[in-house]
């Protein structure tokens, strides 16, 4: 396959327990969907549309100099918040980036999920980590296992938490930093994903389908004490849990999606109080889903959180 642009569509991919959604780039895909780069204050409520831009552009992390990093069309883009100009991240050859990609914690470095292979399943495709500068450069390869989409960086910077597959199910795995052996947290049937670290390095963050519907979890950083946190009919994905450690956002399907968080969706944002376990709608509903908030989000003063919107031309 030649050049792979980042405009993602869903195939389902069959594991023991069902269907997982997973996003393929392929050339020539939603041309016609625009985004809406969007910033929503936690304590108004109040949206700021910062950029509305022609394109699919998917998963903001907030970088303390105050832009946003996002993935499009298989490259990463730098959005500055105060002039509102993109520009272009070098990655050398790792050119089809997904929207798995994530900040160190003291914002030096990029981790990069890519896929070197595409195919029809599991078996036929290769997604790797790696690790650039934060201004750009040629990345390093830092995974060994076949399938890698990363979601989580140790506070300490040490250690990456990312969904691996070993042949039946996707679980969650950690690995150093620099690299090396994988070590294997989850082992249940069904899907585990979006592993996020807690600032206060006790826990780990994620999505859970291990009771039939997907809900979010967290557990201790070797995988002991599992702890289920939401139980309502949503479809619950992707933890993010503020700097302040004091609240997660996460984005809910109002439909049941099984295991798939497929785009175009009708979908929200809620905020749970970590301390109460409260939880309040964040956003209304809107047209979301795959790329909206896959990865961690929040502004570096736990006041804000950067997603993204869109709409698809009839």
């Amino acid at each position: 396959m030649n050049r792979v642009l980042a405009l993602f569509f869903v195939i389902l991919l069959s594991i023991p327990s069902g269907l997982y959604a997973v996003t393929i780039s392929l050339n020539e895909m939603k041309k016609d969907t625009t985004s809406y780069i969007e910033i929503v204050d936690i304590s108004t409520g109040k949206i700021e549309t910062v950029l509305k831009v022609k394109g699919h552009y998917e998963a903001p992390n907030w970088h303390p100099d105050n832009y946003l990093i996002l993935n499009s069309y298989g490259k990463l883009k730098k959005l500055d918040l105060k002039t509102n100009a993109l520009s272009e991240i070098y990655t050398g050859n790792v050119i089809n980036i997904n929207n798995d990609h994530g900040l160190s914690p003291d914002g030096k470095l990029l981790v990069l999920s890519n896929f070197d292979k595409l195919g029809s399943g599991w078996s036929e495709m290769v997604s790797s980590l790696y690790i650039v500068p934060v201004e750009g450069g040629e990345p390093k390869k830092i995974s060994e296992d076949q399938i890698c989409f990363w979601h989580g960086w140790s506070p300490d910077g040490s250690t990456l938490a990312y969904v691996g597959w070993d042949g039946e199910d996707l679980d969650i795995y950690t690995i150093a930093a620099t690299g090396g052996p994988s070590k294997r947290l989850t082992s249940t049937k069904g899907l585990d994903d979006g592993p996020e670290y807690s600032p206060d390095g006790k826990y780990i963050y994620f999505n859970s389908f291990r009771t039939g519907h997907m809900q979010l979890w967290r557990m201790g950083v070797d995988g002991s004490n599992p702890e289920q946190l939401t139980f309502d009919a949503y479809s619950n994905w992707f933890p993010h849990i503020s700097p302040d450690n004091k609240c997660i956002v996460y984005i809910s399907y109002i439909e049941n999606q099984q295991q798939g968080h497929p785009f175009g969706k009708t979908v929200k944002l809620r905020l749970m109080d970590l301390e109460t376990k409260e939880i309040k709608d964040l956003t209304s509903e809107f047209f979301g889903g795959q790329g909206t908030i896959n990865v961690p989000s929040w502004s570096p003063d736990s006041k804000k959180v950067a997603f993204v919107r869109y709409s698809v031309d009839q």
